[in-house]
């Protein structure tokens, strides 16, 4: 049950409550009209009475907190009625039982109870009881017992209303707590989905950077070197760099229509990742015309789908900075497969580089750098650099080894 529906049950409760006495009051006066025998002067007394009760519950009703005063007037109305008739007594009586009860306190509410029974059982009795014994005790013992089932349930009755309103107040803050996780879980809906976009925008900047705008680079260099071999007529060396442009290009193309479908790289479709960075290696050796060594130490064996693109991207782009700002004549891959560890060495005899203003120069404004150090933190990966002007460089990353699949080849994964 909701908080609005406990509410409007104790709304339909607290008009009941309201409204009964004045049906009491009603009755009671309805059958002393139609079943006494009464003067026509008693039953204008008696209606009189009966007008003035209903008022004075009116009138004091109006008022915050009617307290004693509203009480003991109504007490005295219900005696007065009592003399009238004793269909009062029977019906109007609990009016006084549960007004007590209601608008008194503490102690006095038995007070307002003991009053109002000693009226009543007076009433049925005739009168006082006769001085004896027997009929004061048993006067006594009615008084008593009515004051005492008034009081147990009227007790019960207050329980049931507190644990009503704690119930209320519990579900009135389950429902506020409720809304607020609402508003909450819309609120990391829309931090996901923002979260969502910039890894997207940072994956397709490392793709553009690690796949089509390398293969740009290499597509110029080719070109320029065409270029220098047209000057000197050499037909063939023309050929062969516009010819390695052409496939560049295809490639570039193939990279690029693959990174629109988050797609995993060619080259670990079907291959194990020692062959894919052991061709990748050969085919920039073959482009750039250096002497590129690449060897695996350890068990080779199948990594997660995501640690061998990482691995695969860091040696694509490591190959690239020798190539375009290192002017290595000779470059060296290490892949080794430890324990619980994975490591890809790349080594290059370049022109080395400051480490403290990596960062801030290049032709691709130092984002070859933060794209591999991005994707290493992605998969929990180390990335060390070491270099010097002069004295070339040296890449290591490692990677925990998680598990891939085990028939040897890697699914693809997005990138």
């Amino acid at each position: 049950m909701t908080a609005k529906q406990l509410e409007l049950r104790e709304q339909r409760l607290l008009r009941v409550t309201a409204v009964a006495p004045y049906l009491l009051l009603a009755t009671a006066a309805a059958l002393s009209m139609l079943t006494g025998t009464h003067t026509w002067n008693d039953q204008l007394i008696t209606l009189w009475l009966v007008l003035l009760a209903a008022a004075w519950m009116w009138f004091m009703s109006r008022r915050r907190t009617p307290g004693a005063v509203y009480v003991t007037g109504l007490i005295v109305l219900i005696a007065a009625l009592c003399t009238c008739d004793v269909w009062f007594a029977g019906f109007f009586g609990f009016a006084g039982y549960l007004h007590s009860w209601q608008y008194l306190r503490s102690g006095w509410r038995f007070v307002g109870l003991t009053a109002t029974a000693a009226i009543s059982i007076t009433t049925f009795m005739g009168g006082l009881p006769t001085p004896t014994p027997e009929a004061v005790l048993t006067y006594l013992f009615f008084i008593g017992a009515i004051v005492a089932v008034v009081g147990l349930f009227s007790s019960i009755g207050d329980t049931t209303s507190a644990n009503s309103a704690e119930r209320q107040r519990m579900v009135a803050q389950l429902e506020e707590t409720i809304r607020e996780n609402e508003g909450l879980h819309t609120q990391l809906l829309v931090q996901a989905r923002e979260a969502g976009v910039l890894d997207e925008r940072q994956r397709i900047a490392r793709e553009i950077h690690d796949t089509i705008a390398q293969g740009l680079a290499g597509i110029v260099t080719q070109l320029q070197a065409a270029e220098r071999a047209g000057d000197i007529g050499s037909d063939d060396v023309w050929r062969r760099h516009v010819g390695n442009a052409t496939t560049l290009a295809r490639d570039s193309l193939a990279e690029a229509r693959r990174s629109v479908h988050a797609i995993g790289p060619a080259e670990l479709e079907s291959a194990r990742l020692p062959d894919a960075i052991a061709g990748v290696a050969s085919d920039w050796g073959r482009l750039h015309e250096v002497a590129v060594e690449f060897s695996t130490t350890g068990d080779v064996r199948p990594l997660h789908p995501e640690v061998e693109v990482t691995l695969l991207r860091v040696a694509q782009e490591a190959l690239a900075n020798a190539g375009k700002h290192a002017a290595a004549s000779r470059v060296g891959l290490t892949l080794s497969y430890m324990d619980d560890l994975v490591t890809l060495d790349v080594r290059d005899d370049g022109s080395g580089f400051d480490e403290a203003r990596a960062g801030g120069g290049g032709d691709d404004g130092g984002f070859g750098l933060t794209s591999m150090r991005q994707r290493m933190a992605r998969v929990a990966g180390l990335l060390e650099i070491e270099s010097e002007p002069g004295t070339g460089t040296a890449i290591s990353a490692s990677v925990p080894i998680v598990p891939g699949a085990a028939d040897g080849t890697t699914r693809s994964t997005n990138d």
